[in-house]
């Protein structure tokens, strides 16, 4: 199957949950898996769901912020007690393996701003979050840049569709398979980046 269509059916799958009574209960396990494991990003229902109830952006930007926070600790617990078990495969699934090492000395360098960054930005957080867990980092600094990081790009995200609608949805539909190519570059970037500040 062509990755646009595989990407494009995973994509339409999670837009469905926003016409779902249940769609804030789905975005809340969404954003909490993402930030552990997941490779769908919670943005994309953020959106639609915003979209659908504009008034509500805000609401459900915090339901994703409180959810990502806490999936971020699940990283941290799963990276400190269960890192044979169930962090290093999740490592080796995202082919951060061999940039994994070098989280460590990230953390020591930059400390709350490879959380943050790893938030907001296309840093694979789940890495981060896991990698937190496994070298024992503070968990005031940590929780706190989750909270700061994923609260200001998901605020952002639903400021957006609160100030501009529907024309963000359209421009997302029609430039789809660009966007997704752009966001494959910028997570590319993210481990190349993790890669230059660990030297």
């Amino acid at each position: 199957m062509n990755p646009f269509t595989l990407l494009r059916r995973s994509y339409d799958w999670v837009l469905s949950w926003a016409d779902s009574r249940y769609g804030a209960v789905a975005l809340f396990l969404l954003a909490f898996a993402e930030s552990s494991f997941f490779p769908i990003p919670p943005d994309v229902l953020l959106m639609a769901l915003a979209l659908g109830a504009r008034k509500k952006s805000l609401t459900f930007a915090l339901i994703c912020s409180i959810a990502s926070v806490l999936g971020g600790l699940a990283g941290y617990a799963i990276g400190a007690f269960a890192f044979d078990t169930i962090g290093k495969p999740i490592i080796e699934f995202y082919g951060a393996a061999d940039k994994y090492d070098s989280v460590g000395k990230l953390y020591e360098e930059h400390g709350f701003w490879i959380v943050f960054l790893a938030g907001f930005t296309p840093i694979p957080y789940k890495v981060i979050t896991i990698a937190g867990g496994v070298f024992k980092i503070s968990l005031l600094p940590f929780t706190i840049a989750s909270i700061v990081g994923r609260s200001a790009r998901f605020f952002l995200v639903a400021g957006l569709i609160y100030a501009f609608g529907e024309p963000v949805k359209a421009f997302i539909d029609k430039w789809f398979n660009l966007l997704t190519v752009v966001f494959s570059v910028l997570l590319i970037g993210g481990f190349v980046l993790l890669k230059a500040m660990a030297h």
